[in-house]
């Protein structure tokens, strides 16, 4: 067993390294505080070849691992914790799905302008009353034609104000094996939008509606039935959002390391005191083991997607420690953590979302209890009618 990088890995993430001290980790502070989403960061990614990272060249990508990918994930945001959201949405996020299952049309269509920078894709998938239970999903997709008419909306969709593609998670029919997918353009008859709102990081959205919205069958995406193969493409997003927030947790960590070192009481430095020393001692040893369950996931995951069980370990960890050293660090460097002059309470504030958003650490817990004890447990009332349903659902749920 290997727990060293291979030689191929280490100058991939020289490379990446260099990039993003060049040209992130200058602005890095203003970045963080500026609205919209910062395209001009996507088009020099996707110029350096960080888009697309686990996509075959063949359709455009760099045909390269999930390591690969989370390897510069981490890099991008130890430089500029706000690009680590634009590695994200060129990697790991509704782009990873759609690159999966996508016909040579929509790669054609779609793929191409998003690997370049020039558009992004959002994922709808949660609803006012589905959210963890996101196979409750009511959203439908009724036939008209050779084609569907979609009603219902959509709430709490990242990236909802910019994005040029939605991928909308739809119910073609009862139960799960009635869900799927479909691709929406911004702008198409039918689909509108709410009231802006914003995330406690700052992040804005806007809830989606879809009123008789028209969708040809050139831009379904999986018809029904597909709802497996949709979270098994979502576990590489929940991928991400782990290693964003260890990544963001080891930032705070190096910022507040050097704030030890420097800032002075009592006459001592910081690091002097042993109540300092102990809280750095557990942030170090929740960064290494986070590292190792995040690497495993992606390491065992190769070329394809990765492990239900291990990105369910992975993002629960992952979140859980990348808020805990978020939140240690902000309390060492007191009043210049909490300051909106430091990117310490901006990581704070990210990470914590996350702990929410691609599955909650509640859920996850769930579902590794379920891998414990070999068995699904519904979190659905019992009724007898419908028992084989909810524990299809529970399954599906989790990608199995």
């Amino acid at each position: 067993m290997d727990f060293e990088l291979t030689s191929g890995q280490r100058m991939f993430a020289d490379s990446v390294r260099g990039f993003a001290q060049r040209a992130l980790a200058p602005g890095a502070l203003e970045r963080a505080r500026v609205d919209g989403f910062p395209w001009d960061v996507a088009r020099q990614m996707a110029a350096a070849g960080l888009f697309g990272i686990m996509i075959p060249e063949r359709d455009g990508g760099q045909g390269g691992t999930l390591m690969d990918a989370v390897l510069a994930i981490e890099l991008v945001s130890l430089a500029c914790p706000r690009s680590a959201d634009v590695m994200q949405v060129g990697n790991f996020g509704a782009i990873r799905t759609l690159a999966e299952y996508a016909t040579n049309d929509h790669k054609k269509r779609y793929l191409s302008r998003l690997l370049s920078g020039e558009q992004i894709i959002a994922i709808a998938m949660t609803e006012s009353e589905a959210g963890s239970a996101v196979t409750d999903l009511k959203t439908s997709a009724t036939p008209d034609g050779d084609g569907f008419r979609i009603n219902g909306g959509k709430v709490f969709t990242t990236l909802s104000t910019e994005a040029n593609l939605f991928l909308v998670y739809v119910r073609y029919g009862p139960g799960v094996a009635g869900l799927g997918s479909v691709l929406i353009e911004r702008g198409a008859p039918g689909f509108s939008f709410g009231k802006p709102s914003r995330f406690m990081n700052g992040d804005a959205w806007m809830p989606l509606f879809f009123d008789d919205c028209y969708v040809g069958p050139e831009n379904v995406l999986l018809r029904a039935g597909g709802f497996k193969k949709q979270i098994s493409a979502f576990n590489a997003e929940r991928i991400g959002n782990a290693a964003r927030a260890l990544a963001l947790g080891r930032y705070c960590f190096d910022a507040a390391r050097e704030h030890a070192l420097t800032r002075r009481q009592f006459g001592r430095p910081l690091c002097e005191f042993q109540g300092i020393q102990w809280k750095f001692a557990d942030m170090q040893m929740q960064l290494d083991a986070g590292q190792l369950l995040l690497y495993r996931a992606a390491t065992n995951a190769d070329h394809g997607l990765p492990s239900p069980r291990e990105t369910t370990i992975a993002k629960a960890y992952c979140n859980q420690a990348g808020f805990d050293i978020a939140n240690q660090a902000l309390q060492i460097m007191g009043g210049v953590g909490y300051s909106s002059d430091s990117l310490v309470e901006y990581c704070f504030r990210k990470i914590r979302g996350w702990m929410i958003a691609g599955g909650s650490l509640e859920m996850m817990r769930n579902r590794i209890a379920e891998g414990v004890f070999e068995r699904s447990f519904s979190q659905r009332p019992p009724r007898a009618d419908t028992r084989a349903d909810t524990r299809a659902d529970t399954r599906a749920d989790t990608g199995e």
